[in-house]
């Protein structure tokens, strides 16, 4: 299938300020307590500007979240060591994201401040991912697509919001608690290559 042209260099320019200025503002208060006006002040956007792009800071924060767990042909290419370690490859890479907030002296979607946000996480990745499971050998037979996605998309958001609890692991050794949760019904479900446990793997 073709891949859509990519925006020129300005659209991605604009969106990029927008997305920076929601994710800044996003780890200083409640997401629900965010107006558009506090977005564009921060990402110096016009409103008509950001009305062009998006519909609302709903959409601005799906797109956002979308484009940094995209399961793109490189990632895909990159680090497939069997169909669960691609299914799974968003995970470790938007953990670091959240690891450098604290690398900054931030607190990453602190506790009180999460539920929306981790809703609209929830949901894109549950999309992103049944788009793939449909195509995989298996996964309708076992388990159905769309309730396999569910579950690995509530099981991230669960590991997440339990990393705040635990907040002197790394990424890494988060990934690797979220894969020993969903790798075994996921090996059931699409069989294939045995799923290894992350740690045993290098």
């Amino acid at each position: 299938m073709p891949q859509p042209p990519a925006p020129d260099r300005r659209v991605q320019k604009t969106r990029a300020l927008l997305h920076d200025a929601l994710a800044s503002l996003v780890h200083e208060k409640s997401y629900d307590d965010i107006v558009v006006k506090e977005i564009l002040s921060r990402a110096n956007v016009g409103r008509s500007t950001f009305y062009a792009h998006y519909r609302d800071k709903g959409e601005l924060l799906d797109r956002g979240i979308r484009e940094m767990l995209q399961l793109d042909a490189l990632s895909r290419a990159a680090c497939s060591r069997s169909t669960i370690d691609e299914l799974l490859r968003f995970s470790r890479p938007f953990l670091e994201h959240v690891e450098q907030f604290r690398r900054d002296g931030e607190i990453p979607f602190a506790a009180g401040r999460t539920a929306t946000v981790h809703a609209h996480l929830r949901r894109v990745l549950e999309s992103l991912l049944v788009d793939e499971l449909r195509g995989m050998a298996r996964s309708t037979e076992v388990v159905a697509s769309d309730l396999l996605a569910r579950h690995v998309a509530a099981t991230y958001v669960l590991t997440l919001e339990w990393w705040l609890e635990h907040p002197t692991l790394s990424a890494r050794e988060v990934d690797t608690r979220f894969r020993a949760l969903v790798g075994p019904t996921l090996e059931r479900a699409l069989g294939g290559a045995p799923w290894t446990h992350p740690e045993r793997s290098v």
